[in-house]
């Protein structure tokens, strides 16, 4: 799950990045030690081991959501696209946008953009010098800050069809927020032909109450999970057609052929879904 704002979603509150907290979980830090990783402190840890302990299958949700990340950014280079934007992007990590993009088509152009000031800086590090990639400093709730940012301006035209990448970040964001209102202004900015691509937690299946309870752990943490059902993440593709097959669970979109779906995987925790701008 990544960190997509120093706001606490849902709080009120209002927490600065612009200093490195070690003592309070950071989300993007969390998702990096999920996916076994070395970019954490003791703080995250200890969050991400009380996640796990009310949720034991998070570490696999994670993997999935990274796994869907690669299926969906395969499937959009093979369709033609060549602009990618990641908006929460994220500690960087193997199978990133640009490393999968590129293997179909070397002149894809990626941006990745993440409000945490970590974030940038070991993404500007590790990829410094990666021709057609930058790595830019942008909330998710202010898209058209991000769009217009000078970096992102120089390598997406957004005159063109783009591929826009919300994984794990809707999530953080609180409902007083307007998530639909946030993805609507991304749609607006974006050509047709473009496609958005979105995965988000849910409570749908959570008859045991582990997620909710996983969740709670984020309270401490420098953003906060928003549970949403299915009518509600639907909402987040209005003016969008979702290809096939649909809005599902993670390990359910276009698993690759002859690859084993996981045992209950249609009441997998968390969506996800491909949709392409018409007009």
């Amino acid at each position: 799950m990544d960190d997509v704002s120093g706001r606490a979603a849902g709080k009120g509150r209002e927490r600065t990045l612009d200093a490195v907290d070690l003592r309070t979980p950071n989300v993007a830090r969390m998702y990096d030690y999920l996916l076994g990783g070395k970019d954490n402190y003791a703080a995250d840890r200890e969050a991400v081991e009380e996640v796990v302990r009310r949720a034991p299958d998070t570490p696999f949700v994670a993997r999935e959501n990274r796994a869907f990340l690669g299926r969906g950014v395969r499937f959009l280079a093979e369709s033609g696209i060549r602009q990618f934007v990641d908006i929460g992007s994220g500690l960087p990590t193997q199978g990133n946008v640009h490393e999968i993009a590129h293997q179909i088509a070397p002149d894809a152009r990626v941006v990745y953009a993440d409000v945490d000031p970590i974030v940038l800086t070991h993404g500007r590090a590790l990829l410094a010098g990666t021709p057609g990639v930058a790595v830019i400093q942008g909330d998710a709730r202010r898209v058209e800050d991000i769009l217009a940012h000078p970096e992102l301006t120089k390598l997406i035209d957004l005159d063109q069809p783009v591929a826009v990448l919300m994984l794990a970040v809707l999530h953080f964001i609180d409902d007083a927020d307007d998530p639909p209102g946030i993805v609507a202004r991304l749609r607006s900015a974006m050509a047709p032909g473009s496609h958005l691509m979105i995965s988000h937690v849910t409570a749908d299946f959570d008859d045991d109450c582990r997620v909710r309870e996983a969740g709670a752990v984020y309270e401490k943490a420098t953003s906060q999970i928003t549970l949403r059902a299915r009518a509600e993440v639907e909402r987040l593709f209005d003016g969008f057609d979702l290809v096939e097959p649909g809005l599902t669970t993670l390990s359910l979109w276009r698993p690759r052929p002859g690859s084993t779906v996981p045992f209950g995987a249609e009441r997998q925790w968390c969506y996800a879904g491909v949709g392409r701008r018409s007009g």
